[in-house]
């Protein structure tokens, strides 16, 4: 534990005056819903529209000097992409990033204006509300095929770049656990914690920030039901795999926990569930109309598993990571009008 709190630690100081520390939004309406006082701390409104950025700089400020001359390369389906991107241009360092076809216009839209040079892959959409692949951006090649991993790795290796995984890495679960910590810091001490779940890099540092700043914290994941890979994997004791899930968070569509992130959420995370994307829709059309706030079906996995009931703390102080707002206003209508 003294090496992982010493890591988070290092994180905070190197995010102070460049992350923002996000504000911590509270709703008596939601309290009541839900009998137990609730705080939301609002990564939706973070650098980039996510806490990715906080697990990005934090990676990419430790390069050595070479490294950041050569550049760097992540794989996302969006907000680890825009993360990326936005710190390599805040750095000054050329930026690769290999995205989904499918990833959502907004998210496409926002890497490439942060200047990388975006290397799509996998089929076209069918439906999705996703911008045109520029052709400029297809000369890598990105067969169907080839695993968005092995494409990176490919990449990385042909052109000298160095990776940054968007959550199986010390430096950047460090950076996220630092949303975790500021949560804790402004609301006081927590009964208990929600996190999203995709790879496990949010959760497993939001369980260090939790240990170290608020002792007997109950640490809960949620997934969505589509992709609940983590459940199984925290119940069954090894990692499952959820190959493409069917699922409107985008965020959580990861296939499988990470080698680093797992044994921490093993040691530390409390319980792990899962909701439907119907509660989803509910929890955005919460925030969105009684809060005035837009999160993406990501962001609010740990809300909808308090709204939806899954998930119940009565009497109890609960702390709440939004963790990203990037999403298309097309299909946000769309959800939100469906109701």
């Amino acid at each position: 534990m003294a090496d992982w709190t010493a890591r988070l630690l290092s994180a905070r100081k190197g995010l102070e005056g460049v992350a923002h520390r996000t504000p911590v939004a509270t709703s008596r309406t939601l309290d009541e819903r839900v009998g137990a006082r609730v705080f939301l701390k609002c990564e939706n409104l973070q650098r980039g529209g996510a806490f990715k950025f906080r697990g990005a700089w934090n990676a990419i400020s430790r390069l050595p000097d070479d490294a950041r001359r050569r550049g760097v390369i992540a794989y996302s389906s969006g907000n680890h992409a825009q993360a990326v991107a936005l710190v390599a241009r805040m750095r000054g360092i050329p930026a690769t990033i290999v995205m989904p076809r499918w990833a959502s216009r907004s998210k496409l839209e926002a890497t490439r204006g942060y200047g990388a040079e975006v290397v799509l892959y996998g089929p076209e959409p069918q439906g999705a509300a996703s911008g045109p692949p520029d052709p400029a951006e297809t000369r890598a090649g990105a067969p169907t095929a080839e695993s968005r991993e092995a494409l990176a790795a490919r990449l990385a290796r042909e052109r000298g770049l160095t990776l940054i995984p968007p959550f199986d890495h010390p430096d950047i679960l460090a950076g996220q656990g630092t949303a975790a910590c500021e949560l804790i810091e402004e609301a006081g001490p927590l009964d208990a914690l929600l996190v999203p779940v995709g790879g496990g890099g949010l959760i497993s540092g939001s369980a260090i920030a939790a240990r170290h700043l608020a002792g007997e914290c109950r640490v809960i994941g949620v997934e969505p039901e589509a992709g609940d890979d983590g459940a199984r994997s925290f119940r069954s004791g090894r990692i499952e795999r959820a190959e493409n899930p069917q699922t409107i968070a985008d965020g959580a569509r990861t296939p499988a926990l990470g080698e680093i992130t797992f044994p921490i959420i093993r040691r530390w995370v409390s319980e792990m569930t899962a909701v439907p994307d119907s509660a989803l829709i509910e929890a955005m059309r919460f925030v969105w109309e009684r809060m005035k706030l837009v999160v993406e079906p990501t962001g609010v996995l740990g809300l909808a598993a308090l709204t939806s009931g899954q998930v119940k703390l009565p009497g109890s102080r609960v702390g709440v990571i939004l963790s990203g707002g990037n999403v298309d206003p097309e299909r946000a209508a769309a959800w939100l009008g469906s109701g």
